[in-house]
């Protein structure tokens, strides 16, 4: 598919801009709702939130982060045990082999500490780059894109601020139209109202607050990954 027009890319980028400033005032306060004590635990929740809800994660993640309280507790542990300690979360072998093989990584490559980087954080296991911009904005501030989690990849493709269905080429067209230092906020604003005002569920949202901005909004429901 070709670059975005230059017509488009202005078109999208004004209703980007009301989207925005609409979702601004509706949740000023819009956060990574996964909780955590320090950027090594930020990781392991990212990595089980993956195809499960935050407040799934956020019932396992207690009692996880009592039992496992270092990141050698994670380099040393049995995989089999961690694979029953995170079971809930679903597609849990896969998890639990990349969140100790990251352990391993973070350890041996990294000394312990969290990268800071894009390009580090993608060679740690389980992660691409929504997993990596989460961690990088909440662990460092540090903003190389936006998470383009279900959430933001729906109303991207619903509010026609993409072509593609892909989240990388998504995150492509949104870094495009919306200015840099909102680029952080806006994953989590987002995410707040599709869980507050405009969930997954096909439904009749054509009197919501940013249908009212773009219309054909309510008729337009993308296909699943």
């Amino acid at each position: 598919m070709p670059a975005m027009s230059k017509e488009k890319l202005r078109e999208r980028k004004v209703r980007a801009q009301k989207i925005n400033a609409k979702l601004k005032r509706l949740f000023p306060n819009a956060k990574i709702a996964l909780k955590f004590k320090n950027n090594w635990e930020l990781l392991v929740a990212v990595e089980l939130s993956a195809q499960c809800t935050d407040v799934m994660v956020n019932k396992v993640t207690p009692k996880l982060f009592k039992k496992y309280r270092t990141l050698d507790a994670y380099v040393n542990a049995n995989p089999k045990e961690f694979e029953q300690d995170i079971k809930s979360t679903g597609f849990y072998r896969n998890k639990a082999k990349n969140i100790l093989a990251a352990a391993k990584l973070l350890k041996n490559k990294f000394g312990g500490k969290m990268p800071k980087t894009m390009r580090e954080m993608l060679t740690i296991p389980g992660v691409a780059r929504k997993t990596a911009n989460v961690v990088l904005g909440n662990a460092h501030g540090v903003v190389e894109g936006i998470a383009v989690d279900t959430h933001v990849r729906r109303f991207a493709i619903r509010f026609d601020l993409s072509d593609y269905q892909d989240p990388v080429r998504i995150e492509r067209d949104l870094m495009a139209i919306i200015p840099k230092k909102e680029w952080f906020p806006f994953t989590y604003r987002l995410i707040n109202y599709g869980r507050a005002v405009c969930p997954a569920r096909k439904h009749n949202c054509s009197k919501h607050p940013l249908t009212k901005i773009y219309s054909q909004a309510a008729h337009l429901w993308p296909k699943a990954h």
